[in-house]
């Protein structure tokens, strides 16, 4: 499909641009990591030995600042307990600290936030909304990893993602550079800054090792600091386009191993087009020796058509939202003798989103039940109006080697829902199908309110001088997501809104950070469980009122071997499993106590890097272990090792050359597999590939 506008046509005026950077394997030392920075964890700047919590950061340090990445998922797969299957283009399923999720709701147990703002309202996510983030030029992706802060409210179940934008001043000068690769991979990318403001952008355009497959994508963004009060006015506006020929599963045990299908492409009607803008503004100061205060607001949109190839009759979506959230914090010193420090904050969101499901002609796959209860025409068609509050409270004590924090979250989520169709599962017509009625069923208007309250409590015990040796950690935690709207409104039969609650997730985490000299690390041991659980099975249907649990260990390792020679180890053994039991379609079972599918066990990386001068060689390796593809844990992906190489240089003093190499050995994986509909299905992986860039900086 092709699609263009003034975005498309700016963007096209400005390609010229950068290389990407290869994600740095530089280990800063003990001092410096100590002095890490966070704005995940607590939504301010602070030290690592200040978080109770298990928290990653992926960053660029080399002089050009920047990740370059092909896809979020060369950075976060070498996180613990993460795994991001890449699925067409840059489609992608994520799993952090749990199986990888699916379906309506899957988006919403992740918080995905760039710069620290939600990139979406609550409520309206999409699985695949990542691709609206430029994490191409990205400073650094930070992650935290299981139930986030009461700052953080509705989505941190699993997990926190938050892509961080390089700064004004880390932009001044210009940028230049461009990527060709495998399967007609190639990029333009361009940053400029001077004084208060910056721009960057880039224009990629990806063939696809499969037939009918190519991507076309493209990122804006604008930056402006400007002195306001005590603080900086920070205003930030990210365009972002999307066209996409989408390919679909191949099907048939181990498909993915043929050379034929795994290059093919048996839904070549498919596409995806997206296109979302978001403008922000934060202002940080404070008015008093140890406050701070911190304003934000947000105004979103997004809009999306696609070709729904992997339902019956393949019908076209088209959804969108228009929204605006703002909030304010405040944090200072209560009792300074006592070390007590006070943060409470508010926060208010509003959204109308909409979503139309057409199918344009009569079903032709699947039996005759199949065809005749999947009619041609409007199958949804609707409005919904949502609004929300959130309050937090948190009361930490600090001393020379202890922290102690509390904090208490309270949310209030309404969901106004406008059906512009005929209630019930019947045709567009209001006639009846046969077989026990249509599939596809609309509820009548109605509101719902969900009502939630959330407590943490975080202890630290700092180790070594002002926490010089690292730190011991725990905290039991308590957090919330709201259904979204298509697992209330967009029904099958035999469905119902009522029931359908918020998820929750309660549990408790012990964890250690060591820096010692050379060498500094984590670990991290988890157990939490889920509650109100809301899943879409691999056949389609909702599945609610479930319960799952989680329990694992996750380390992070960083050792300077000598001058040179750098190791760096992440990973993780974990279980993710169900705590019911029920019957599912296609006559599965969910049984209390198996593995969800799409689980695997243990997930591990290695990253070694050598060092010559001007010259880098990284040899990086990722391993899946293996999982179940069905929720009977009958069938098993015996999971994949993938080995990587890059090289950088320096050319001249302005000019850096970067070659990367993936799937070194040519693997046949897949990126994804599972078993649904009576058959293995799966979309393959990329064989092996290169990338060439080229980046020029002139300050």
């Amino acid at each position: 499909m092709n699609r263009k506008g003034l975005f498309g046509i700016a963007l096209a005026c400005t390609q010229t641009i950068v290389t990407p950077a290869l994600p740095s394997p530089e280990l800063p030392s003990p001092a410096l990591a100590l002095e890490e920075v966070i704005v995940t964890a607590q939504r301010r700047v602070q030290s690592l030995n200040d978080v109770a919590g298990a928290y990653s950061k992926r960053v660029a340090l080399d002089e050009m600042g920047l990740l370059g990445l092909t896809h979020y998922e060369d950075a976060l797969n070498q996180v613990p307990g993460a795994l991001i299957q890449r699925g067409s283009g840059q489609e992608s399923l994520v799993a952090l600290r749990s199986p990888v999720l699916s379906g309506s709701g899957a988006c919403g147990a992740f918080l995905m936030l760039e710069n620290g703002f939600a990139i979406r309202p609550r409520g309206f996510c999409n699985i695949n909304q990542m691709f609206e983030v430029n994490t191409r030029q990205a400073a650094a992706i930070e992650v935290l990893r299981g139930p986030g802060t009461s700052l953080h409210g509705a989505h941190a179940l699993h997990g926190v993602i938050n892509v961080i934008q390089p700064t004004v001043a880390a932009l001044e000068g210009l940028r230049l550079g461009l990527t060709a690769g495998s399967y007609e991979h190639a990029v333009g990318t361009v940053a400029v800054g001077h004084g208060r403001s910056a721009l960057q952008a880039y224009w990629r355009h990806d063939g696809g090792f499969r037939e009918d497959a190519s991507v076309k994508d493209g990122q804006l963004n604008l930056m402006h600091d400007q002195p306001w009060r005590t603080g900086t006015l920070e205003w930030r506006l990210n365009l972002s386009e999307l066209d996409q020929n989408t390919a679909g599963f191949i099907q048939g045990f181990d498909a993915y191993r043929d050379p034929q299908l795994r290059r093919g492409n048996p839904n070549p009607e498919a596409f995806r087009e997206a296109d979302s803008a978001r403008f922000s503004v934060r202002w940080q100061g404070g008015d008093c020796d140890g406050c701070e205060e911190e304003w934000r607001a947000i105004a979103r949109h997004s809009s999306m058509v696609f070709r729904q190839h992997f339902l019956l009759g393949k019908p076209l979506e088209s959804n969108g939202q228009r929204s605006l959230a703002a909030s304010f914090s405040r944090r200072q010193p209560y009792h300074g003798s006592m070390g007590l420090n006070l943060q409470w904050g508010v926060e208010a969101e509003w959204a109308l989103a909409d979503l139309l499901q057409v199918q344009t002609g009569d079903t032709l796959e699947g039996s005759a039940v199949a065809r005749g209860i999947r009619p041609a025409g409007r199958h949804y068609d609707y409005e919904v109006d949502i609004a929300s509050l959130g309050l937090h409270l948190s009361a930490d004590v600090e001393r020379p080697q202890w922290m102690w924090r509390a904090s208490v979250r309270f949310d209030h989520s309404r969901f106004d829902y406008n059906n512009k169709m005929g209630a019930g599962n019947t045709n567009e017509q209001g006639l009846p199908c046969d077989f026990g009625g249509c599939l596809y069923l609309r509820p009548a208007d109605r509101t719902d309110t969900f009502t939630d309250l959330t407590p943490r409590i975080e202890v630290i015990r700092k180790l070594g001088a002002e926490g010089s040796a690292g730190a011991i950690y725990l905290v039991v935690s308590d957090a919330f997501r709201p259904p979204e709207v298509s697992e209330l409104y967009r029904l099958q039969r035999g469905q119902s809104v009522d029931g359908i609650d918020s998820e929750r997730m309660s549990g408790a985490e012990l964890g250690w950070r060591f820096v010692h000299p050379a060498l500094r690390g984590s670990l991290a041991i988890f157990d939490q469980r889920k509650r109100n659980l809301i899943l879409r099975d691999a056949n389609g249907l909702s599945v609610s009122g479930g319960e799952s649990s989680h329990q694992g260990l996750e380390y992070e390792l960083a050792w300077q071997m000598s001058e040179s020679l750098k190791l760096r180890a992440a990973g993780s053994f974990a279980r993710h499993r169900y705590e019911f039991d029920r019957l599912i379609g296609g006559a599965e079972r969910i049984i209390s106590g198996n593995d969800i599918d799409t689980a695997p066990r243990e997930l591990h990386s290695l990253e070694l890097s050598r060092r010559w001068g001007d010259r880098l060689l990284v040899l990086d390796l990722r391993q899946v272990g293996r999982y179940f593809a069905d929720a009977e844990n009958l069938r098993v992906y015996p999971g994949h090792t993938l080995l990587g190489l890059q090289w950088r240089q320096r050319l001249k003093d302005h000019v850096q050359l970067a070659v990367r190499l993936e799937n070194l050995t040519d693997r046949r994986f897949a990126d994804r597999a599972d078993y649904a509909f009576g058959n293995w299905r799966y979309f393959p992986g990329r064989g092996r590939s290169a990338y060439l860039s080229l980046d020029w900086r002139l300050d």
